[in-house]
């Protein structure tokens, strides 16, 4: 049987079907998913979530395939929804109620939030449940001062009705800190989402190994001051985030794996 014989059969594949600005949403989108998993994100089996939003005016966005580990995403198997959770691909995968929740709020509110990443790490869960959460103690955790939201904990994000509480309380920040619960981050591009979540976690480990330093040794915490916090932030701003990252780090994905391109 030749080529174009098995093609008749089978139909067009997913990549012939849409648009070139969709694969490539798609590709990076499964690329993140790769990449937390190798970065030690996915703590919490098949739960949590990464959307990118499609360009274009319908705010159609992706999700993973519930029930999929992240280091099975694919580019094909991402789940296309509406902002209803309507299912807009021919699939057989289902989402995840409680990721739509979280991820619709932002797509519909904030049109820069091209991707959002929700997190249940260790060290994200921990910080989430500290009184004063994020401290700023050293270079890397001055990227979100001034820039960190915080929203209470509800319970399992199953309430539609807790949407509008989350884009509230978001803001026009990037990053949101959910009490007793995770971390998450938005960005204009998943690399940008990507590398705020990397620094994020970073930062919420080093707290945390640095609390536990001074309890141990009875020492005080050093606090940068509040105009130094600023000034180191506003650098940040003005570097950007993704960019510059999103390449090498692609590079060491794919020197594991290419499957997330399939």
């Amino acid at each position: 049987m030749n080529a174009t014989a098995v093609r008749d059969i089978t139909g067009p594949s997913l990549r012939d079907r849409i648009s070139d600005e969709e694969w490539k949403v798609r590709v990076d989108l499964a690329a993140a998913y790769r990449l937390a998993h190798l970065y030690g994100w996915t703590t919490t089996l098949v739960y949590n979530h990464i959307s990118a939003r499609i360009p274009g005016p319908d705010h159609h966005f992706l999700l993973n395939p519930f029930g999929l580990r992240w280091d099975e995403v694919t580019a094909s198997n991402l789940v296309k929804i509406d902002l209803e959770g309507n299912i807009l691909d021919d699939t057989p995968h289902k989402i995840n109620n409680a990721g739509y929740t979280i991820h619709s709020a932002i797509h519909q509110a904030r049109d820069d939030a091209m991707c959002v990443i929700h997190t249940h790490t260790e060290a994200g869960m921990a910080v989430s449940a500290l009184e004063d959460g994020l401290m700023y103690t050293n270079q890397d955790a001055m990227m979100f001062y001034g820039h960190t939201a915080y929203h209470d904990f509800e319970g399992i994000a199953l309430d539609l009705s807790e949407r509008e509480r989350l884009v509230q309380d978001l803001g026009d920040n990037k990053v949101m800190i959910l009490r007793n619960h995770g971390l998450l981050t938005t960005g204009n591009t998943v690399a940008d989402a990507w590398v705020q979540m990397y620094f994020l976690e970073k930062v919420c480990s080093a707290q945390l190994s640095l609390l536990s330093a001074a309890a141990a040794g009875g020492q005080k915490i050093r606090f940068p001051s509040k105009e130094v916090c600023e000034h180191t932030a506003k650098q940040y701003d003005e570097a950007g985030t993704g960019e510059r990252e999103w390449p090498a780090l692609i590079r060491q994905l794919n020197d594991v794996t290419t499957e997330y391109m399939d």
